[in-house]
């Protein structure tokens, strides 16, 4: 599908598609759907009503939202203590961040800044460099739709240096999608000799961060997952079941993912 839409010049429409597919939007149709055969087919409008908001009641839920992260992401797990350590003065090997969105303008500063999922993917990328002595590479440019201005990557080594006081070895700020992430974040550390990449990225998004670094990479590049902010294990309480802004987030990352994945993006 990705394929489809590079071929037919629409790539700027990926968004749109998104927002269509994606929660709310899709369960308030149903319920406009039903309000409007409310007069004319009853029975047929409560269940579209019923159906749009139960199911918009359920992707707002931790439940939900866990369940569907775990099945159609299904994260690999956190780096461990040891596996940290192993990674200390590898030769040839680098920490590459990807971006997550970024802002044009940011009023409180006076100038662009990165959304807070990137800046989690940042901070994670050089705790990672601080604790192995590993170079960091960050890569994203300015996504599908959005905003003209600096990419993602341009912003990140801006706020590495000045507010970490760790610069950023390589920046890539040319990508507009994960695809693009890795094809264009291999061939730049492909040419200076880099054999290893340590992946930084959110759980739900590194199954497809991984596949397409891997596709990019071939056999002649190995690639560590390092996913960051995943899910505390434990059982469901009824708090698990009420509707949470932060949860319909979390659901929306889910299935952008999955969908994704299947558009080859």
């Amino acid at each position: 599908m990705n394929e489809l839409f590079l071929t037919l010049g629409i790539e700027s429409w990926k968004p749109l598609v998104g927002v269509l597919l994606l929660p709310p939007l899709p369960m308030l149709l149903l319920v406009l759907v039903g309000a409007r055969l409310m007069f004319r087919r009853r029975l047929l409008a409560w269940f579209l009503i019923l159906l749009g908001v139960v199911s918009l009641w359920l992707a707002c839920t931790g439940a939900v939202s866990g369940m569907l992260t775990r099945v159609l992401t299904r994260p690999p797990p956190a780096l461990t203590e040891a596996q940290v350590l192993s990674l200390k003065g590898q030769a040839k090997t680098a920490i590459v961040v990807l971006g997550g969105g970024s802002r044009s303008y940011a009023p409180e500063y006076g100038m662009s800044s990165l959304l807070p999922r990137t800046m989690e993917r940042l901070r994670y990328g050089l705790w990672l460099s601080r604790a192995t002595g590993l170079p960091v590479a960050m890569s994203g440019g300015v996504g599908h739709g959005a905003r003209e201005g600096p990419g993602e990557a341009e912003i990140g080594a801006r706020i590495a240096e000045r507010e970490f006081g760790r610069p950023l070895r390589w920046i890539e700020s040319a990508s507009r999608d994960t695809r693009e992430n890795a094809q264009r974040t291999v061939a730049m550390l492909r040419a200076d000799g880099i054999q290893r990449i340590v992946l930084v990225t959110h759980d739900f998004h590194m199954r497809r961060a991984v596949l397409n670094f891997e596709k990019a990479a071939g056999a002649a590049m190995e690639i560590v997952p390092a996913p960051m902010d995943l899910p505390q294990s434990g059982s469901l309480s009824w708090h698990d079941w009420l509707p949470n802004a932060s949860r319909l987030q979390d659901t929306v990352f889910a299935l952008r993912e999955w969908i994704g994945r299947l558009a080859g993006a």
